[in-house]
């Protein structure tokens, strides 16, 4: 009896290590920024469009115009995909994650330990959870993305790479409203490739400055400016 609870007294103890330990290098790469400095090779260029990373606290999703010189995300996420996009729509959002929480989590007041758990722990493929916004759907949780032509064009590449063969492949029936949808996805979530790890990794490709590693949502919103209501 006292040996199993030994063994039970030291895998808790190695359990809290490791989160500490996971808690602490998040909170320590915002202070080890990327792109903390533009390249001296790099020509300055101005911001060129108007987009913004959305945050809920624990989740991000990158926000761009419906349309651009870059690209119209309609022909990539038609309207035909969704229930009823909003007529007075200016801006979509796209996040990536963990199939099986985006799919059985519709609200907070879902979410399980045991879903949680699955989640962290890998092995369930990824999505793409597409959302058209109303610019009034901003005012909240938002931080400014200043992009350069050629960084917007480098997230459009991103956002293309993360769908199997760069098509568009909707999940039938899933939604949470009438607004969204849900999109087969490249990747499988886990401790270490999170929703915000996504974000994340495609602001640091397009020289945006942001954590290295970016596992919670403070890692990518620390060093962008926030939307005033």
């Amino acid at each position: 009896m006292k040996r199993w609870l030994r063994r039970l007294a030291f895998t808790l103890l190695g359990f809290t290590v490791a989160v500490c330990l996971y808690v602490a290098v998040a909170c320590a790469m915002v202070f080890w920024p990327a792109n903390a400095k533009p390249s001296a090779k790099a020509p300055a260029e101005a911001p060129a469009v108007e987009a913004w990373v959305l945050s809920n606290g624990l989740h991000t999703d990158l926000v761009f115009p419906i349309r651009s010189a870059a690209i119209d995300w309609r022909q990539l996420f038609p309207f035909a995909h969704f229930k009823a996009v909003p007529p007075d729509a200016e801006f979509i959002a796209i996040g990536w994650g963990d199939r099986e929480f985006y799919l059985h989590t519709p609200t907070w007041a879902d979410l399980t330990a045991a879903r949680a758990f699955g989640a962290l722990s890998g092995g369930n493929r990824a999505l793409l959870h597409v959302t058209y916004l109303r610019r009034a759907q901003l005012r909240h949780g938002a931080y400014l993305l200043p992009l350069s032509q050629a960084q917007y064009t480098q997230l459009v590449d991103y956002v293309r790479t993360s769908l199997p063969s760069g098509r568009a492949v909707p999940i039938a029936g899933a939604h949470y409203g009438n607004d969204d949808a849900f999109y087969e996805a490249e990747g499988g979530y886990h401790l270490f490739e999170t929703c915000n790890t996504w974000t994340g990794r495609g602001l640091r490709r397009a020289g945006v400055t942001v954590s290295r590693w970016t596992p919670f949502d403070f890692n990518v919103t620390w060093h962008l400016q926030p939307v005033r209501p």
